[in-house]
């Protein structure tokens, strides 16, 4: 059975500038902040790193989705779930101590149940607690909609067009679905309308209508766009996974899922062509505004190279969607394109070539960025807008400044600045500054009511200041040769707890307590609830989650 949220879905790292705003910002309209999650935390949670995810074979893996599909109608009734509810599952995670999470989508008479997700927390064949992403009861008075199709796909062409778009037609007919995102569960129609934006990013515009009233509910842009320049002098000179075929050698990784890096010549569809090379050597060191330059393959495919190789060794991940397989990489999409973008639909990572076709945006960080948003699709899939929007961003660029400090390569060295190595701005300084998001001019550094009707790329900076100060704390400090100084809302100092441990309780939380409309609230709740399961309600670093949140305003 297809999920019910299964859809096209990209997502990027988008950049703002006082120069380039409008092309570099992601064009979805945000909404208000996310409905409350109710998570509840395993009881009896194991002390040290018990409760970390445990490797799984591809085989494991699905016996363990499988079975939990076959007593999905047990797990439905056994939470409460209606009569019509169907549960379907979307991923399963098992700690070392043997809980395991299975996350599932839902559906209620037969339609797909749009906020409806949840994760059901099991240990020896017991449920300990549910986290769901709304505790609305989900009932419509009927399923056969009082507004035609049409209205809602012309309501989506007209919203598409106001953000740039020049798309005449819907990808497909208005599904029917249950719109459970925000206040009471109706029936509703969501249309996706595709093409391109104004900068000539994909589009993917979602768009739901209820369906009694034609009131548009709500939209989110698919696309969330991103940038960077990369270059191999970022990187230095590098090990490429490669393979040998007849007389050439392929930029295909068979060692990490078979990654491959693709050209598109300018293209902005397809797959491309398969980068080759008589030698076992890629790229020269320097930018070119060829669109057959290898450079920007080869920085392409060592950032995919080190973001599988972080996810796998800091927590034991096996790709983008934990299945093993690996996604694949294009580069030189469009012209003078300054973006870079992750897309679910095709399952890969796609790069411009920059300002003047001379400035590939494949610097490793960006790379880490944006396919970390592949995993957050994979596991919670936060809505990409309001503050669950800004917790999506804040996740790649949380697992993108992992990426970099884990990579420890001495030409791109670890640190808490965003797409610093790009220049976007022209004037040396970074994209967003983790210590203080604030720094770049628009960046939140706490959280306020107003959050959720920010750009995701700015309300992101609340959770991006909480993991600097649950890491490293408050205060100035030098590290790795770049000078931080981070404040607090309320003036306290906190004490950080490292970063390896503050990415443990982040991604625990993500994949095992968060959904997709997660507040900044919600948040709070699931990294405590991560804290407690990996090191122990009560423990320094339980009590530093709870610190390093106060100190952002989220309490």
């Amino acid at each position: 059975m297809t999920p019910p949220n299964a859809r096209h879905h990209r997502t990027s790292l988008a950049i703002a500038t006082a120069v380039a705003a409008g092309a570099l910002l992601a064009t979805g309209v945000t909404a208000g902040a996310a409905s409350a999650q109710t998570t509840a935390a395993p009881s009896g949670a194991a002390k040290s790193l018990a409760a970390a995810p445990t490797a799984l074979s591809a085989s494991a893996r699905s016996s363990l989705i499988a079975d939990a599909q076959t007593t999905a109608p047990d797990t439905a009734r056994q939470i409460g779930l209606g009569a019509k509810e169907k549960l379907v599952v979307k991923d399963v995670v098992k700690d070392v101590d043997g809980t395991v999470h299975t996350r599932y989508e839902r559906t209620y008479d037969g339609l797909p149940v749009l906020g409806g997700d949840l994760v059901v927390h099991e240990k020896a064949g017991k449920t300990e607690g549910v986290t769901r992403a709304t505790k609305a009861t989900i009932k419509v008075a009927s399923t056969t909609p009082k507004v035609a199709a049409s209205k809602a796909e012309s309501q989506a062409l007209t919203a598409a067009k106001d953000a740039g778009s020049t798309r005449t037609d819907a990808d497909n007919a208005p599904r029917k679905v249950i719109w459970a995102g925000d206040g009471t569960p109706v029936l509703a129609y969501e249309t996706v309308v595709g093409g391109l934006q104004e900068d000539g990013t994909p589009n993917e515009l979602h768009v739901i209508t209820d369906a009694a009233t034609g009131k548009k509910l709500h939209e989110y842009q698919a696309i969330e766009t991103g940038t960077g320049t990369g270059k191999t002098l970022y990187s230095g000179t590098v090990t490429l996974g490669t393979n040998l075929s007849g007389s050439s050698y392929q930029l295909y990784d068979t060692s990490r899922g078979g990654h491959k890096t693709y050209n598109l010549a300018r293209g902005t569809s397809g797959t491309g062509t398969l980068f080759t090379n008589t030698t076992n050597v890629f790229g020269t060191g320097a930018a070119s505004s060829s669109s057959s330059d290898q450079t920007a393959a080869a920085d392409a495919a060592y950032g995919a190279q080190a973001t599988w190789d972080f996810y796998k060794n800091t927590f034991g991940r096996n790709g983008i969607k934990n299945n093993g397989t690996a996604a694949y990489s294009r580069v030189h999409y469009s012209s003078g394109y300054v973006n870079a973008f992750w897309d679910d639909s095709c399952f890969c990572m796609t790069y411009g070539d920059g300002s003047g076709n001379t400035h590939p945006l494949t610097s490793l960080d960006v790379a880490g960025h944006e396919m970390s948003h592949g995993v957050t699709s994979a596991t919670a899939n936060l809505n990409y807008s309001g503050e669950s929007g800004g917790l999506n961003e804040a996740t790649s660029d949380i697992f993108g400044t992992g990426v970099e400090f884990a990579t420890n390569n001495s030409s791109d060295v670890g640190d808490y600045l965003i797409g610093e190595k790009i220049n976007i701005n022209g004037d040396g300084s970074p994209l967003r500054y983790m210590d203080k998001p604030s720094k770049d001019g628009a960046s939140l550094d706490y959280w306020s009511s107003s959050a959720g009707n920010k750009d995701v790329h700015y309300s992101s900076g609340i959770a991006n200041h909480f993991f600097y100060l649950l890491s490293e704390g408050s205060g100035a400090k030098t590290i790795n040769g770049v000078s931080y100084n981070s404040p607090t809302y309320n003036g306290s100092t906190v004490t950080g707890i490292g970063r390896d441990k503050a990415l443990q309780i982040w991604y625990k939380a993500l994949t095992t307590y968060m959904t997709s409309t997660t507040n900044y609230k919600g948040a709070r709740t699931a990294t405590l609830s991560a804290a407690s399961a990996l090191y122990g309600s009560g423990s320094t670093e339980y009590n530093a989650v709870a610190a390093a949140w106060t100190a952002v305003n989220v309490s």
